[in-house]
């Protein structure tokens, strides 16, 4: 029997436009960008994708598809280091590891695929359940829409976390940040109150408005400064309860492997669509659990569910609301985590996801 052969891969790019206005603490936003990748071999084809600007999908144009093209989707890892390689003089960092993610997770998809194998059983099940935390709760909300959020998640579909974002207008709002920090905890009752400031606060201003919340009972204080600042990161938990957290903007193992050394976090976020895909995910994990770490995993939930269920050291999953939300409008088969958690289809090959061509063309771009 011959081995199958990558004969084609094509690249897509959908604008999806919020439900509402959105904001965290230092950037606002009215639509969202999904690079999709699709990946076929005979009659099978993956699919993988990462949300970031369209100039993710020339990258794989240009600089990734010549590297898979032709090749066998069973090998994995060398499909994996032959992109690496090819982009070094376009440098890895930023939007080129978005690309290489979109690519990368679709090929897992189609090896999952082509063996006909639900992808967690591919990469090995740890956990038949992945733990899920809600995450919205923008500071463009009223405390309103705030509240009604929270309460879906925590008592609708007993999720016992959620997020909030805080740092609103770059950490000068900080009064209302404790209000709604307020407002959340009596919303959600016993759940974990967890924050993200998308590094808006200066050192100062992070530990103060910590020690001022602290009949709160944060447990999560996600990028308190920005993840840059290393430094400030360290000393942010040093001071604080909540256990500080960063690493979503990571584009490879090396930047892991700093924020491990320096000491900084307490559980070291990853983003599938963002680090290198699948591939460098079980390499990021694997340098994380070498420094006692735990992993989460930062938004686009089910491009993440079946590689957490694969990973031992893993601690919860983002429910993001705008990737949930676009994620059930652009494919069928999503999952469902009432009572706090996604199960993985034990049946369904790849990752059980099936596009919804007709549905989601209106908002195609390319």
């Amino acid at each position: 029997m011959s081995s199958p052969i990558i004969d084609d891969v094509q690249a897509r790019v959908y604008v999806i436009p919020t439900d509402l206005p959105e904001a965290d603490g230092t950037l606002t936003w009215d639509s969202t960008t999904m690079v999709m990748v699709r990946v076929k071999s005979g009659n099978s084809i993956g699919t993988g994708w990462t949300y970031g600007p369209a100039a993710c999908a020339s990258l794989v144009d240009d600089l990734l598809t010549p590297q898979v093209l032709d090749q066998d989707p069973m090998n994995l890892p060398a499909l994996s280091h032959s992109m690496i390689r090819a982009v070094r003089n376009a440098s890895r960092a930023g939007l080129v590891s978005y690309a290489i993610s979109a690519v990368d997770t679709a090929l897992w998809d189609l090896k999952a695929r082509l063996l006909d194998l639900p992808l967690h059983r591919l990469l090995g099940e740890v956990t038949a359940d992945v733990p899920v935390y809600g995450s919205g709760g923008f500071t463009t909300y009223t405390f309103h829409q705030m509240e009604k959020q929270l309460a879906r998640w925590t008592q609708e579909l007993g999720i016992p976390r959620a997020k909030i974002k805080i740092g609103e207008a770059w950490g000068r709002e900080t009064d209302r940040d404790l209000r709604r920090m307020e407002s959340a905890r009596k919303t959600i009752k016993d759940a974990d109150l967890m924050v993200d400031a998308n590094g808006a606060y200066s050192q100062a201003e992070a530990i103060r408005i910590m020690e001022e919340a602290h009949d709160l009972d944060v447990t999560w204080f996600e990028e308190p400064v920005s993840s840059d600042d290393v430094a400030g990161l360290r000393a942010v938990r040093a001071a604080v309860l909540p256990d500080v957290t960063a690493g979503e903007y990571g584009t490879d193992i090396f930047y892991f492997r700093g924020m491990c050394e320096a000491n900084a976090i307490d559980c070291l976020q990853v983003d599938v669509s963002r680090c290198g895909g699948i591939s460098e995910w079980q390499r990021i994990a694997a340098l994380a659990a070498a420094h006692n770490l735990q992993v989460s995993g930062h938004c686009a939930p089910h491009l993440h569910a079946h590689v957490a269920a694969s990973t031992p050291n893993f601690r919860h999953l983002e429910w993001f609301h705008d990737h949930v939300r676009i994620e059930n409008m652009v494919f069928d088969g999503t999952l469902d985590p009432q009572g706090g958690g996604i199960h993985p289809c034990p049946e369904a090959p790849g990752t059980g996801l099936i596009l919804r061509e007709n549905d989601v063309e209106a908002y195609r771009q390319r």
